[in-house]
């Protein structure tokens, strides 16, 4: 079967002789249809469960992660291979149904067999996102790049369904952002540097928001080439950017929170990593917005927005403050028109490396350069603490500036950016015809 269609056949069991249902992994009866095949047996001819992890073992101080025998990566059934995983979102336990199908219901016992996402969500993240729903989970096996080009890759997907009619879908991936070829350099942030993103705290590294989650992996685990940015775990929920009342941004912050967590620290282990993020407490809350500022624009002493775009601009919303990027939107009560931009990590700075400065015309300053390309100015400083980035997206269209207004904002927020992180004095020159 493939991986986009669950059967009563998935999740196929047997019972010892205490009547205790044994989930069964996935074989091939050489057709390319998936069978059941015995559990793992410990030597002696009895079988093992799965060892479960504990939601209390997630907020426990850094750790060494135990390696598997010889400190080798599981193996794990390539995705095309591996039948969905149908199971409720709470307790999860399986029962026996007809002929020894394996229906995963509610129940006060945890999951037999591994966890969604490489083993690596808990029942109580599984609940917080999708309630008691059934659900379906499909994965993609964790791997380096084939043609050996050092990436990693994994994908999961995660859909609830009431009835038959799907309700909820997350997406985990695991891949590493492209800095040589810039591809990631706008498609990525805009989903997932914007200002209704917020540090998840204890000093981990990645931003979160109510529809979007990434932590970048530790390099010392995956590793990193010259002109590459991080290898990110990111996770996907509902349309990006999509704000709903405050209470339900509140509780889907917090489940995409333990989520991107939980699955950074299952990928961390099955690549054979030591180590593991722990889940911040307390949990992040949602960003407002408020009135702009036009002697502050965007909360940056200094930077002055001019007075032709304030009708256009009267709402703003800064998000990231202390992580890796900050990010500021500006536009009406709900659709931003602007986007700001400071990414002061260093590695995360190298998705905008190629696309963004090599591209438009040029804009040089006392300590950087950089480009204007239409509806997007990019400009990379040295400062003391590495490379930092800034970059104005004009979003939408502004009645008195049709166009040019990402390059007519640039010159400023870059002064009085700068002086902010402590990067100044910075000036830059109008962009050159």
């Amino acid at each position: 079967m493939s991986g986009g269609s669950g059967t009563e056949e998935d999740g196929a069991a047997t019972v010892d002789e205490n009547g205790t249902a044994q989930a069964r992994e996935p074989a091939s009866d050489g057709n390319g249809t998936a069978r059941a095949q015995e559990p793992a047996s410990d030597g002696n001819g009895t079988a093992r469960s799965p060892e479960v992890t504990s939601d209390e073992d997630s907020t426990a101080q850094p750790r060494e992660a135990a390696p598997d025998e010889g400190g080798a990566a599981r193996a794990t059934a390539p995705w095309w291979r591996r039948p969905a995983l149908t199971v409720t979102a709470a307790g999860l336990v399986g029962a026996l149904l007809g002929a020894g199908a394996v229906a995963w219901r509610t129940d006060t016992l945890p999951l037999v067999g591994p966890a969604p996402c490489w083993d690596s969500l808990g029942d109580t993240t599984l609940s917080d996102l999708f309630g008691d729903r059934r659900i379906e989970a499909e994965e993609q096996a964790l791997q380096t790049d084939p043609r050996g080009g050092g990436d990693m890759y994994g994908q999961c997907r995660i859909t609830s369904y009431r009835d038959d009619q799907a309700r909820r879908q997350v997406t985990v991936r695991v891949h590493r952002l492209d800095g040589l070829r810039g591809t990631d350099a706008e498609g990525w942030p805009r989903e997932f540097l914007t200002a209704g993103s917020v540090p998840p705290g204890d000093g981990l590294p990645g931003l979160v928001s109510p529809s979007r989650a990434w932590l970048a992996l530790p390099q010392s685990c995956v590793g990193r080439d010259e002109f590459t940015g991080p290898t990110v775990v990111d996770v996907s929920m509902g349309a990006a950017g999509l704000d709903g009342a405050a209470d339900y941004d509140r509780e889907d912050l917090a489940a995409l929170t333990r989520t991107v967590v939980e699955a950074a620290n299952g990928v961390m282990r099955d690549f054979g990593c030591s180590g593991t993020y722990r889940i911040p407490d307390p949990l992040p809350g949602p960003v407002k917005r408020r009135d702009t500022r036009a002697d502050a624009f965007c909360g940056v002493a200094g930077f002055t927005l001019p007075a032709a775009y304030r009708k256009d601009l009267p709402r703003t919303r800064v998000g990231g403050e202390g992580g890796p990027a900050r990010v500021c939107e500006a536009g009406g009560s709900f659709d931003p028109a602007v986007r700001l931009t400071t990414v002061t990590d260093p590695v995360l700075t190298e998705i905008f490396a190629s696309r963004g400065l090599r591209t438009g015309r040029s804009v040089k300053g006392s300590k950087g350069y950089g480009s204007v390309d239409g509806s997007r100015a990019v400009y990379r400083a040295s400062c003391q603490s590495g490379p930092v980035v800034f970059v104005v997206d004009q979003l939408d269209r502004i009645e008195h500036a049709p166009s040019g207004l990402a390059g007519e904002l640039l010159p400023g927020y870059v002064a009085a950016e700068a002086e902010r992180i402590g990067c100044g004095p910075e000036r830059v020159a109008a962009p050159e015809d």
